[in-house]
């Protein structure tokens, strides 16, 4: 935009952008605005617009284009018209103080405390802004308003400054702090009925408190903060005002880094704050949630500020513990919603009682994680009503995933297997506990049982009892969570393998149940990964399991679990069975994939899998891979690794997929994928496949740079590097790849669009350089490696 245009355009652009129907016209009118905005004219212009105050979109447009323009283009601007254009601005902010012009005002807020912080030398700017606004009544909520942003903005990221520019101008706001809070003193005196304004107030404060420049005493010693605490106890504070005040009673609270340096004012919020209990209480009683979070929030504030001292004088001053009580309270709310937001506390006072490691101190606190645990599990029960399995994936799913990591973190204060007892002792003395209540129990005991002493011989039995003998009408939630609970209990079960046929007999029986069968596969893969030695005589039925996986309804993940356990436990046979077994297992994935291999897509279309579905060869390569991984049989000198065969037999197929879906990135990196496995698997003894498969790698490459195809070349250096036979092909694989790479990263910005390239292509060449050093020299490729590596270097 060479001249600048009429003003009249701006406006009819504008007009466009906000009420044309037209969608072409508003997409033609926003792409000129946008272009108006980058060019020099818009500071003038942007000013004409806003003297005019023609109607609110053009006076909003005006006012944003200002601040967009010092973030982004200050340096346009000449230093001797820095002065105008700020007294510009605080004129348009004064004669724009209508109320119904907010948005515009605060735009302009910005834009001048952008201008401030850039405009070094405007010194004192907080201290000027209330001189120059301050002896207007009108003009007071827009100081409150630029009083809040200039704190604010100093670590805004849009604005191009150095630490030093920061730094200096957090300490004029410092010097001007004790004038700003005198300020704030009297207007919220002054002011007192006014709702509103009040609010704005500890708006204000609350971002002076958050930069760290409010001097603590005098703060401690002044009304405000009285009134904080004041508005705070009373019910009937209206919404707004009462979320105001709780923002800035919790900023106070951030603020206190270090309760030595700021200790008066550390003592004056703990009696404020530790009125308001009485207050929550009401609240709750009322059923007014809004403000029981920002009670909630308070609690938990203090709770963070004052967790050192908790911890080292419990009880004493500051440490009182009637803290806990507060937060706990919250935590015992109906709502789940309150009881998270405590959640971040207890994560750090579990981990400083671990850190400590005092048993005095565990002994303080674990009353009160005892009671965090019930209330958790209170909060965890579905509604009555709930049909169907536990729903994760929605919020109050997600809630109990993160009580159950919750838990985790701060049961060692318990003790897994005291937790254990105590929730089921729970449900036994219970007659006739509700369905939903015994699934929030059983949910509890799910997220400590992994860690149940192995040795514990009094309630698990009569758990695992309890859940083989749950009656066929018993709620599904609580067999799907019962079930879950089994798996984690795989390391005690393996101390006990007394119990397990009736468990593997229960676990099939759910693997049988669409909605339980993801879940049961889960837990048999646990019991499998932890009981190998015990789980050797039902290798066979586990076989038939795997063989039959696609008559249950199970997750892709649950299938490649199944088949993972499977492996694991055929691992520890005798080798001729492991190699009998593992065709079985192998066989079973790869049939599928050869047929889908040779239906094929019609002539001349491209071969597209449906995704997740038996049609698509992920799945089938999946599994072959988890099968590969987990097999690692114990092999002496002179035998044969029972999967060499194997894969020998599979590679053509293999070879196949490479081939049809040579384009397809997704089942490229599948297959090489499952190739690294098998290699690693069967280590020196599949150099025969070297050959073929670097041949048939290099020939795609040239196609297609997939850089999996880099990354299990450095597989196959790694592994067969130090192979003196081997050693030709794989020099030569590298120089095969050097080219297409080399093309790839000089294409525009390609080194920044292909950063797995960049990671993949020089993770081989250090394989190279470390494996096969002493032959490297013969290697004619050192020069386009720099190259490619100067390539990436200059990006």
């Amino acid at each position: 935009m060479e001249a600048a245009p009429p003003i009249e355009n701006i406006v009819h652009a504008v007009q466009t952008l906000y009420h044309n129907p037209d969608a072409s016209e508003k997409e033609r009118a926003s792409n000129w605005l946008d272009q108006f905005q980058r060019s020099v004219h818009a500071w003038q212009l942007s000013d004409q617009l806003l003297r005019m105050k023609q109607n609110v979109e053009t006076c909003y447009f005006a006012a944003q284009t200002m601040r967009t323009k010092i973030q982004y283009s200050f340096h346009e601007l000449p230093v001797d018209s820095h002065q105008s254009l700020r007294d510009s601005l605080i004129n348009h902010i004064e004669v724009l103080s209508d109320p119904n012009y907010q948005v515009i005002l605060t735009q302009l807020c910005l834009a001048l405390a952008d201008l401030a912080l850039q405009m070094v030398q405007w010194k004192n700017s907080a201290t000027d802004l209330i001189q120059r606004f301050s002896g207007n009544e009108a003009h007071i909520p827009v100081l409150m308003e630029l009083l809040t942003v200039l704190p604010e903005e100093i670590h805004s990221r849009a604005l191009r400054l150095g630490l030093n520019r920061r730094e200096e101008f957090t300490q004029e706001l410092s010097t001007s702090a004790p004038t700003v809070l005198n300020l704030m003193t009297v207007c919220s005196e002054r002011y007192l009925s006014d709702e509103r304004l009040l609010g704005k107030v500890f708006k204000c404060l609350a971002s002076w408190f958050y930069l760290g420049v409010v001097p603590s005493n005098d703060i401690a010693a002044s009304k405000l903060l009285n009134l904080l605490i004041q508005i705070l106890k009373k019910y009937e504070t209206p919404s707004m005002l009462h979320e105001a005040a709780s923002d800035c009673v919790c900023s106070a609270l951030y603020a206190m880094e270090d309760i030595d340096d700021h200790l008066v004012l550390a003592e004056a919020l703990y009696r404020g704050i530790m009125e308001l209990p009485e207050a929550y209480a009401i609240t709750v009683a009322e059923e007014d949630v809004d403000k029981a979070i920002n009670y909630c929030r308070i609690f938990t504030e203090l709770g963070e500020a004052f967790m050192e001292v908790m911890v080292d004088t419990p009880g004493q001053g500051l440490g009182d513990l009637k803290i806990l009580d507060a937060v706990l309270n919250c935590v015992g709310n109906c709502q789940y919603e309150v009881a998270e937001i405590t959640f971040n506390f207890w994560y750090r006072l579990s981990e400083i009682l671990y850190k400590r490691d005092n048993k005095i101190l565990n002994d303080i606190y674990r009353p009160y994680i005892e009671r965090l645990i019930h209330a958790l599990g209170v909060h965890c029960q579905m509604d009555p009503d709930h049909e169907g399995i536990p729903d994760e994936s929605d919020d109050f799913g997600d809630f109990r995933i993160r009580v159950s990591e919750l838990i985790k973190d701060v049961i060692f204060l318990v003790g897994s297997s005291t937790c254990f007892a105590q929730m089921f002792s729970n449900l036994a003395s219970q007659q006739g506990a509700t369905w939903d209540a015994t699934e929030a129990a059983l949910f509890v005991m799910t997220a400590v049982a992994k860690n149940v002493l192995p040795d514990e011989s009094q309630v698990v039995p009569q758990v695992i009892q309890a859940i083989i003998g749950l009656p066929e009408d018993t709620h599904i939630a609580v067999k799907h969570t019962s079930i879950h609970m089994v798996g984690e209990l795989s390391e005690w079960i393996k101390e006990h393998p007394e119990v397990l046929e009736p468990v593997l007999n229960f676990l099939t029986s759910g693997l049988r149940h669409r909605e339980l069968a993801s879940v049961a596969a889960t837990s048999i893969q646990n019991i499998c990964s932890q009981c190998q030695e015990h789980m050797k005589d039902h290798c066979d039925g586990l076989l038939q399991i795997a063989q039959a996986l696609d008559a249950f309804n199970l997750s892709n993940e649950a299938a490649v679990g199944i088949i993972k356990g499977t492996a694991i436990v055929l691992a520890i046979l005798p080798i001729d069975k492991v190699e009998a077994g593992l065709r079985q297992l192998v066989l079973v994935q790869v049939n599928p994939l050869s047929q889908i291999i040779k239906a094929g897509a019609p002539a001349g279309a491209p071969a597209v899998p449906k995704h997740g579905t038996q049609s698509d060869p992920t799945v089938w390569l999946d599994r072959l891979a988890a099968i590969f991984r987990n097999t690692n049989p114990q092999i002496t000198n002179g035998q044969v690794h029972p999967c060499q065969t194997i894969l020998q037999e599979i590679w053509p197929v293999l070879s196949d997929t490479f081939s049809k879906y040579q384009g397809d990135i997704r089942v490229i990196e599948r297959t090489c994928r499952c190739i690294r496995f098998a290699v690693r698997c069967v280590g020196k003894g599949s150099a025969v496949l070297l050959t073929p498969l670097v041949t048939q790698m290099v020939t795609i490459y040239q196609m297609h740079q997939h850089s999996c195809f880099l990354y299990l070349g450095s597989i196959l250096v790694d592994e067969y590097g130090g192979e003196a036979g081997c050693i030709p092909g794989l020099v030569d694989m590298l120089q095969a790849f050097i080219q297409p790479t080399f093309q790839l990263f000089q294409e525009e910005n390609g080194v920044r669009y292909h950063p797995d390239t960049v990671d993949d292509f020089f993770r081989l060449c250090t394989e190279i350089f470390t494996e096969m050093s002493h032959s490297y020299s013969a290697v004619d490729s050192r020069e386009p490696i720099i190259q490619c590596l100067n390539s990436c270097l200059q990006t």
